[in-house]
């Protein structure tokens, strides 16, 4: 009996579990662990696609339920960056030039996330104006399609920095972005028959467990001071991850 597919399913709930929790669906960590797994790259793209699919449908329904998605900032972002996602699934680059740059760029803010934690519960909002949203959503659309993932990773430091929302509300529109855009992405490989695994119902299964719990506990449970260490540890994954996927 091969029990490959069900140690990945293992660790696929533990993913789903920590992303959750801060409003992301863990593309990047079931990359990681396909990567350590060995699994062919083209599996890993449409398998870790799907695994968002459900797991940010999961986090986006339980932040919306307890009114912690801000429409205001979602709508514009989703208009733009879902054809932008799709042109940027479409295209392959070399990935020593995009992944290192990104995954700096997520060690910076988890740093930063981490370090004003406590500080940050209260701050004072600022509104967005439309046209920054506009740009923000094509940009980070088109290069959540580069890199393969739902765009949270990018898109949540980002609001944070710029206190476009308090930090409950950040997660669940990052949940939102991520679902659009990784339908989105999914929808640009099928015109190129990706291949899927057998353990894949297992694996669904897996991240759907863990990413109800996670959502469950991040929609309304954690402190805004709590959710913004846990997005610290998972920016700090996902940038080790991106840039160690190139040495």
């Amino acid at each position: 009996m091969d029990l490959l597919p069900y140690i990945i399913g293992s660790a696929f709930f533990l993913v789903a579990l920590l992303y959750a929790s801060v409003g992301h669906a863990g593309a990047t960590g079931y990359l990681a662990v396909m990567a350590i797994a060995g699994i062919q790259p083209s599996v890993m793209k449409p398998t870790a696609l799907t695994l968002n699919i459900v797991v940010a449908s999961i986090a986006t329904y339980k932040y919306y339920r307890n009114d912690a998605i801000s429409l205001r900032l979602l709508i514009p972002l989703i208009l733009v960056s879902i054809p932008c996602a799709y042109i940027g699934g479409r295209i392959n680059l070399p990935p020593h030039y995009y992944k290192p740059m990104v995954g700096l760029f997520l060690l910076f803010a988890a740093y930063n996330a981490f370090f004003s934690a406590n500080q940050s519960a209260n701050y004072r909002v600022n509104v967005a104006k439309l046209p920054v949203l506009y740009v923000v959503g094509a940009s980070l659309g088109f290069l959540s399609g580069l890199t393969g993932v739902g765009g949270g990773v990018f898109l949540s430091p980002l609001m944070l920095a710029m206190r476009w929302a308090p930090i409950r509300t950040i997660s669940g529109t990052a949940a939102g972005f991520i679902l659009v855009n990784s339908i989105s992405g999914l929808a640009g490989l099928l015109s190129s028959t990706p291949q899927t695994m057998d353990g894949m119902s297992w694996w669904i299964l897996a991240v759907i467990l863990g990413g109800y719990l996670g959502a469950e506990f991040g929609s309304h449970r954690f402190s805004p001071s709590t959710i913004q260490k846990l997005l610290a540890g998972t920016l700090l994954i996902a940038g080790i991850k991106l840039i160690s996927s190139i040495l």
